[in-house]
């Protein structure tokens, strides 16, 4: 390839980018990366509805605790802290102030003696009923814009989605804040 000039002597100009350049959007990699939409969504959301949680005296935790736990079965200490994205240690942790409190009670496995259960008491999801109902209005407003079949769809992928990565499971912690 011949270039009559060397590299550095190419002239250049300083006016910036045109006018076409600066109106053409950037396109940042997160942007279209799935992963990172998803983790976006999720604190753009959910943080909208923290505040309402905290209003009513949950912490974002014990919220997350008491929605997993309500209108379930006992489970595990691992598989609570994979649903609520919490670090083991800080909800065996939680438990405990909300064991306290009358909120949640540990219950021994059938078979397994190194596996502690937990489930919600009656106290605890009285104590969480509005705050699900609250909940639910939220996802509501979140969700109209799209209408309702396509929410549902988008709620049926989610679960395939995590259906088909539960395996790493064990690799989930809580994200850095």
């Amino acid at each position: 390839m011949d270039n009559p000039r060397p590299a550095s002597s190419v002239p250049t100009t300083s006016r910036g980018p045109s006018r076409e350049e600066a109106a053409a959007p950037s396109h940042r990699f997160v942007d279209d990366y799935l992963p990172a939409l998803l983790a976006q969504a999720s604190q753009l959301i959910s943080s909208e509805f923290h505040r309402v949680a905290r209003q009513h005296g949950f912490s974002v935790s014990e919220w997350r605790v008491m929605a997993s736990l309500a209108g379930g079965q006992a489970i595990s200490i691992g598989a609570l802290a994979q649903v609520t994205v919490t670090k083991q240690p800080t909800v065996t942790r939680l438990l405990d102030r909300m064991e306290a409190r009358g909120q949640i009670e540990r219950l021994p496995h059938d078979s397994d003696r190194r596996v502690t259960l937990v489930r919600i008491t009656p106290q605890g999801a009285q104590a969480v009923e509005h705050l699900m109902e609250l909940a639910r209005e939220h996802e509501l407003r979140v969700l109209e814009p799209f209408g309702l079949e396509r929410a549902e769809e988008l709620k049926r992928t989610l679960r395939h989605i995590i259906a088909l990565h539960a395996h790493a499971a064990g690799e989930a912690v809580e994200e850095d804040e």
